[in-house]
């Protein structure tokens, strides 16, 4: 049991597991492979101006086979959450997915971006998401640039790249006392440290809750294994 008590502060990490559970494919083979691609093809700056157009198809095709997903009760049970705890609750996820928002989270920090919505390569700025369904037959471009160059990148974390939010990231950890991880394999740094510095910071309690236990199970006090939509529910007890 998770018990969550009214002065508690409460850090949750997501990572693919969670959406896993809702349909959304992880990409990423055992070959480290991403749907038949190489990492250097589809997922890093250098990709992206080597081959601008391949990249944009690749998540395209995430994007379409993202886009009917659900959420599911892990989803929701934190959603829940957060509506009981107010920004006592900091909810940090690794995946790019809008399945969060779907169940009713407000306040979500996308620390590897956004899946359904693009930034301009120039100028930076977030695009609607109209952009991040544009025409594969042309990589769409931003209005800051008039002669048409500046193009519009998936608003994505590659890797090589520096996640978003680590400042406020870190600044949650340092306040947190309970830290919940939900679904994330412990590979990927700089998340796979969060709960170390949550000990570090306030001698939090830490949890894991997943398929299999992560790679940095020695990190946690205690780890519930098993899918996420039928335990997160009913361990989560707040006061």
């Amino acid at each position: 049991m998770i018990r969550v008590g009214e002065t508690d502060r409460v850090f949750v990490l997501t990572g693919a597991g969670i959406s896993a559970e809702s349909g959304i494919p992880t990409f990423r083979d055992s070959n480290g492979l991403w749907c038949g691609h190489s990492i250097e093809d589809v997922a890093t700056p250098e990709a992206w101006r080597r081959n601008p157009a391949l990249v944009w198809e690749f998540y395209a095709m995430r994007r379409k086979d993202a886009a009917p997903c659900q959420p599911n009760p892990a989803h929701k049970a934190l959603a829940e959450l957060e509506a009981k705890m107010g920004d006592r609750l900091t909810l940090c996820t690794q995946n790019v997915d809008d399945l969060h928002e779907k169940a009713g989270s407000k306040s979500v920090l996308h620390m590897h971006g956004w899946l359904f919505r693009s930034r301009c390569e120039r100028c930076e700025k977030p695009q609607p998401d109209a952009n991040a369904y544009a025409s594969l037959d042309a990589v769409p471009r931003c209005p800051c640039d008039a002669k048409g160059k500046a193009m519009l990148r998936p608003d994505i974390v590659w890797f090589g790249e520096m996640p978003f939010f680590l400042d406020a990231i870190q600044d949650a950890l340092q306040r947190t006392n309970i830290f919940v991880c939900v679904g994330s394999s412990g590979v990927v740094e700089p998340a796979a440290s969060f709960a170390r510095m949550a000990r570090s910071f306030n001698r939090a309690k830490t949890y894991y809750v997943g398929p299999e236990k992560p790679a940095n199970d020695f990190m946690f006090d205690e780890c519930f294994t098993g899918k996420a939509g039928e335990l997160l529910p009913g361990l989560l007890q707040s006061h």
